[in-house]
């Protein structure tokens, strides 16, 4: 193996997407996939925090996916997003609830 293609996975990478997120133009749709430990009401809780952030959410458009052996939910779910402050906002609060494990 040449030495000069080995580069030192702890350094940043020098590439086009070192250190830059996606450039993102508000207002838009965003999708959002919210995962929680299994429970009844684990969905209604997800759209009760979303419509806080984002009230013209529909609540009628989110799909709820069980995981394999049941013992998670996935909440998918597309808001209008109007900016970087709503979005991360919106994220904080559910993780904050103390039910959500991620949000992608």
């Amino acid at each position: 193996m040449n030495d000069k293609t080995l580069r030192d996975l702890r350094q940043p990478s020098t590439g086009r997407r070192a250190g830059k997120s996606p450039k993102i133009t508000f207002p838009c749709d965003y999708p959002i996939k919210v995962v929680g430990d299994a429970a009844e009401d684990f969905a209604a809780m997800v759209c009760q925090v979303v419509t806080r952030h984002a009230p013209d959410f529909d609540a009628q458009c989110i799909q709820v996916v069980p995981s394999r052996n049941g013992r998670f939910q996935s909440v998918r779910l597309t808001l209008r997003a109007t900016g970087e402050v709503q979005l991360k906002a919106l994220f904080t609060e559910l993780k904050a609830s103390g039910r959500v494990h991620m949000v992608v």
